[in-house]
């Protein structure tokens, strides 16, 4: 939930939160939830993050705040930061690559937090605990460091400095999830990664070029987890992808999230329940472009019944992206209460 939203629910709800950034980054962009707002709307998830290395904090009034990867972020409004400095924006030389400062993924600090606050949770024994590692995502990764149009223009212009690129962001990504599931792995019931792959009506790039550039680096990322944990891998990828959903079974994904059910091929949900449903657990599907936004506690109640029905058993009824301004409060808690009523 972004802070706009968290805030105007916290005080409807009379709930004194202080506002802290999962990551301790602004550039996240998402509120860690007070646990008082996470027990009145029935979470039965808990996460666990790492911490973000970060080389310079900007402060207020617009300044750029540097993240370990060189990457310049800005507050660009109500959904927190993005991306403004992009340290590669201009580079197709593979060389650079190994001149590059790298972020150094394996000190044990990043991840210490995340050991603590898992074995917490394990101790308790109530909650589904999400190991949820920042931004473990090769093309997003790039896209920060180049810009999101640029590295898709090399990909087809310049494949060897494309592939050269997403290769070395992988394997620092590599060693940012083999820290994190060192310190938390043999506690977590699901783990986090991805990319964003999809539009509102198709893919971002063809299935052949995911295939030959994207494919095998997820799937490396798979094999990690697999080896070092039992957790079940969620990939996180916004979207129509309906056209790689086979490609994403095929190298271990167990959980997609989310499904964007406004978007192209997904909208269909019985036809994605039937085609995919006994390979892949959804997570969901909650309209936030229109129902949510835009409707009343009543359309918010159709709407939970509505994919319920669709997609169920064996879905993670949520929101298709993360909770944003324009959410009344009035609707996260019909949202949330219907939830609970459909799980019984």
């Amino acid at each position: 939930m972004f802070v706009q939203p968290y805030r105007r629910l916290t005080d409807y709800l009379g709930i004194a939160s202080a506002e802290q950034y999962l990551h301790g980054w602004p550039g996240s962009g998402i509120v860690a939830m007070d646990e008082a707002v996470l027990g009145r709307l029935g979470s039965d998830v808990r996460g666990v993050w790492d911490r973000v290395l970060v080389r310079d904090h900007g402060q207020s009034d617009g300044q750029v705040s540097v993240d370990a990867w060189g990457v310049g972020h800005r507050e660009t409004g109500l959904e927190g930061f993005g991306p403004v400095l992009h340290p590669l924006a201009d580079v197709t030389d593979p060389d650079v690559i190994e001149q590059y400062a790298w972020p150094d993924m394996t000190h044990p600090d990043l991840y210490t937090a995340a050991g603590v606050r898992a074995r917490y949770l394990a101790a308790e024994g109530q909650y589904a605990v999400v190991g949820a590692p920042w931004l473990v995502a090769p093309l997003e990764r790039a896209s920060q460091l180049q810009g999101r149009e640029q590295v898709l223009v090399n990909m087809l212009r310049y494949p060897e400095w494309a592939s050269a690129l997403l290769r070395k962001v992988t394997g620092v990504c590599m060693a940012q999830l083999k820290g994190f599931l060192a310190a938390v792995g043999d506690i977590l019931d699901l783990i986090m990664i991805g990319d964003d792959l999809g539009t509102q009506s198709g893919l971002l790039l063809s299935p052949r070029l995911y295939r030959a550039m994207l494919k095998p680096l997820h799937a490396d990322l798979v094999a990690v987890v697999k080896a070092q944990s039992a957790a079940r891998v969620v990939f996180h990828t916004d979207g129509d992808v309906f056209a790689l959903l086979d490609d994403l079974v095929e190298i271990g994904i167990d959980v997609l999230s989310p499904v964007e059910s406004t978007a192209g091929d997904m909208a269909d949900l019985p036809r994605l329940k039937r085609r995919y449903g006994h390979n892949l657990v959804f997570c969901g599907a909650l309209d936030t472009q229109h129902i949510l936004p835009l409707g009343n506690p009543d359309d918010v109640r159709r709407e939970v019944r509505r994919v319920s029905q669709a997609l169920g058993p064996g879905f993670m009824l949520a929101p298709t992206y993360t909770i944003m301004d324009a959410v009344p409060p009035q609707n996260v808690l019909a949202m949330s209460d219907a939830i609970m009523e459909s799980g019984r």
